[in-house]
């Protein structure tokens, strides 16, 4: 077990504090690491041989062969059959970030290649999530010769059976778990597929992910015909920016490939190539370059706003349009909807938290109500799971009795394989997804049945996760430590997400100055060290808990350490440091 930080086994959080990397004579024996970018490669799980790859991740290190996975060279063989022939084809995309940028990587993509697609997103609301066979066959009966689903259809059996029927090939582009059974499709590329052998190691990427490896499967295709002797390839490097915001929006694991996906998909967002994303940023107050975090916390939740409470095709029209005006028309709408989503979202988290705190010890808290919109239940469910530590799984149920679901889980709970088990058990009425976040279909009346079913199944993976939490920190520091040249030492090692986790530091002692409550919960505190050196901390919606407590009623005469991520305020006259906090913990 990792040593403990400051012998710290009980915070104000009431977690230990450990060392996040293991001591190096336990790691390897007469390797000792100076400089602090190998350490924080070294913490995250970085092979001592892969450090150059890790340090510059880039798409030559990392990206596999696409025949690898299975049905791969058989989906590209079908698209560039369309492109040379100049078939009709619609992309099927799911609601949220993943679908809509997955769907616009394959729309640009085409375009490139001389083949206009159609983009159908379904609406939440009126038709829910994955493909359904009445649209699939209204897309054939409009002219769709082929049709693509991309962050949907491994599960879609009735619905792709009604496509074979009506006569329309279908290529399932997805990344969610897959029972064993699978639909009939023309293709099925996923590499959760269970029997997925070689491209099974990259069960990690994002549905975006999967659909870059076919873009370039399909570019080789062409090559290999031909098809490029009397025009230019398009550079499918270019469309990496939509793949960095759909892995990073979808939570998905920071690992291998995606983190080169993400690090060069940066450097494309840079150039607002894509002038609808370049739009987005201006719409969301992005000044400058956009940064990993800003994936996640500014621009996709505003093309998810589209898809939650507005046009579910906002995202894919936004990604995809080549006109200026359209783009800052939509972008403008998607900033207005996304704040309209927060106002929704705020009223349903209030509810769901009342009935979450009277579930007492429950191991997965499924929590449901009349009235809710299940376009915020998602974000809900992740609020919930952060501040109980538990999976969670919210339930907006409608008039007819019918509950639609969103969950998200915690590290070492597989939420999507136990969802998908509760269909197979006949107590779902549809349902799947990801070890970190579920979706599903119920009667009402089956809630409860539910919910003491995934209580017995997970009980177990709960408990030992629960168990085995701490607080893992990189690096010990005075408050004078964090400034922005540490800020921009640490960004070094990143990119940084789910799965490669941004370093944590602890900083201290220091005595709280000044704490007060600012915007939406949150906890504003100046703190200062022995040597006087202020330090600027936030702790984001902790108001009501116990370490925003400890903050605002922080005795002078007593020393805290304060343990969080270090970030740049840029709000100033010259940027500085500041320490979103995690966790504190009593010096004297």
């Amino acid at each position: 077990m990792n040593p403990l930080v400051l012998n710290i086994t009980h915070s104000i959080l009431g977690q230990p504090w450990r060392w996040r990397m293991l001591s190096t004579d336990a790691r390897d024996p007469g390797f000792s690491p100076d400089d602090l970018v190998t350490q924080l490669l070294l913490a995250r799980g970085c092979p001592r041989e892969a450090l150059d790859a890790h340090r510059a991740p880039s798409i030559r290190a990392f990206m596999p062969d696409p025949s690898i996975f299975r049905d791969m060279d058989r989906a590209a063989d079908r698209l560039a059959d369309a492109v040379q022939a100049g078939e009709p084809v619609a992309i099927f995309g799911d609601y949220d970030v993943d679908g809509a940028t997955s769907a616009a990587l394959m729309i640009l993509l085409l375009r490139d290649l001389g083949l206009e697609a159609r983009a159908y997103i379904p609406d939440r609301l009126m038709e829910g999530y994955g493909p359904s066979g009445e649209a699939l066959v209204r897309l054939t009966n409009e002219g769709a010769r082929l049709i693509v689903t991309v962050d949907c259809g491994a599960q879609a059996f009735e619905a792709l059976e009604m496509a074979r029927v009506a006569g329309v090939d279908v290529i399932v582009v997805d990344h969610h778990k897959c029972a064993a059974a699978l639909p009939h499709a023309h293709a099925l590329v996923n590499p959760n597929r269970l029997d997925e052998e070689e491209g099974a190691a990259h069960g990690h990427l994002a549905a975006v992910g999967v659909a870059f490896l076919l873009g370039a499967a399909l570019v080789r295709t062409l090559r290999a015909r031909g098809y490029f002797d009397g025009r230019a390839e398009p550079r499918l490097l270019d469309l990496l920016d939509l793949v960095a915001l759909g892995t990073v929006a979808d939570v998905a694991h920071l690992k291998g490939l995606n983190r080169a996906f993400v690090a060069q998909g940066l450097k494309v967002m840079a150039q607002r190539r894509n002038i609808g994303l370049g739009a987005l940023a201006s719409a969301a107050r992005l000044t400058r370059a956009a940064i990993c975090s800003d994936l996640g916390f500014a621009l996709g939740p505003r093309i998810n706003a589209g898809g939650r409470v507005g046009k579910s095709d906002l995202g894919v029209r936004l990604l995809t349009t080549q006109d200026p005006a359209e783009a800052e028309a939509i972008a403008g709408e998607l900033d207005r909807l996304n704040e309209e989503r927060r106002a929704i979202e705020a009223l349903v988290q209030t509810a769901a938290e009342e009935i979450a705190g009277a579930q007492g010890n429950r191991a997965v808290m499924v929590v449901a109500g009349h009235g809710w919109h299940p376009g915020v239940i998602g974000i809900v469910a992740g609020r919930l799971k952060e501040r109980y530590g538990r999976p969670a799984i919210v339930i907006a149920v409608d008039e007819n009795g019918v509950g639609k679901g969103s969950g998200r889980s915690i590290p070492g709970v597989d939420l999507g394989a136990g969802v998908l088990a509760a269909k197979d058990s006949g107590l779902l009425v549809a349902g799947g997804g990801h070890a970190m976040a579920a979706g599903l279909t119920i009667a009402e009346d089956q809630v409860e049945a539910f919910a003491a079913f995934l209580e017995e199944r997970l009980e177990a993976a709960v408990t030992r996760s629960i168990g085995d939490r701490a607080l893992l920190v990189d690096a010990l520091l005075t408050p004078g430590g964090v400034n922005p040249l540490l800020v921009e030492a640490m960004e070094a090692g990143g990119p940084y997400g789910m799965g490669w986790p941004a370093p944590r530091i602890v900083a201290g002692p220091v005595r709280i100055i000044k704490a007060d409550i600012v915007g939406n919960g949150h906890v504003r505190a100046i703190a200062s060290g022995d040597d006087g050196r202020p330090l600027k901390t936030v702790a984001f919606r902790a108001a009501d808990t116990l370490l925003g407590q400890a903050l605002l009623g922080a005795p002078p005469h007593r020393r805290l350490w304060l343990a969080g991520r270090a970030k740049i305020d840029d709000w100033g006259a010259r940027p500085a440091a500041e320490l979103h906090l995690d966790d504190a913990a009593w010096a004297d």
